[in-house]
């Protein structure tokens, strides 16, 4: 896995994001999958990168971030380290919600319907659904929401 700082083509927000290698992302982005998590323009590049090293105990500290453009999101008044600090903070969320899921991968349609209408269990899951798929849930009154991040099924990695 590699992670790549992307910055928004819109805003400029700053966000990271994780990716089997660079070849993975270059496909992705080509295609048209890479968007901004924050307001979901498409419009991403790599940010320039650097280490992350300690400052020397007499600096001044970080600079204050200049003012966000008029009509700006929210998030946008944030500098990118606390953007990014909060992205791993709902990331890890995320990763502990999924613990306690089962994943049941295409089936997850018929999985939700099946647990809504009594034939199965109640219990948290996760899988994959086609948009369409995701609608006609919603239309028949089972609650369904698309997860922030991408997860990888259990079993693809070593």
């Amino acid at each position: 896995m590699i992670v790549f700082d992307l910055v928004c083509g819109g805003i400029g927000h700053v966000f990271e994001a994780w990716f089997g290698s660079t070849e993975d992302y270059e496909s992705q982005h080509a295609r048209g999958l890479v968007s901004c998590p924050l307001c979901g323009n498409g419009d991403v590049r790599k940010a320039p990168m650097s280490p992350r090293v300690g400052a020397k105990g007499n600096s001044a500290g970080d600079p204050v971030p200049a003012a966000p453009p008029a009509g700006a999101p929210l998030l946008a008044n944030h500098a990118p380290a606390e953007i990014k600090a909060l992205l791993r903070a709902l990331s890890d969320h995320q990763a502990r919600m999924l613990d306690k899921s089962d994943y049941v991968g295409a089936r997850f349609a018929d999985e939700a319907r099946a647990i809504h209408l009594g034939d199965e269990p109640v219990r948290p899951i996760h899988g994959q659904a086609t948009s369409e798929e995701a609608q006609a849930l919603r239309d028949e009154g089972i609650a369904v929401a698309a997860l922030p991040f991408p997860v990888r099924p259990p079993g693809i990695d070593n």
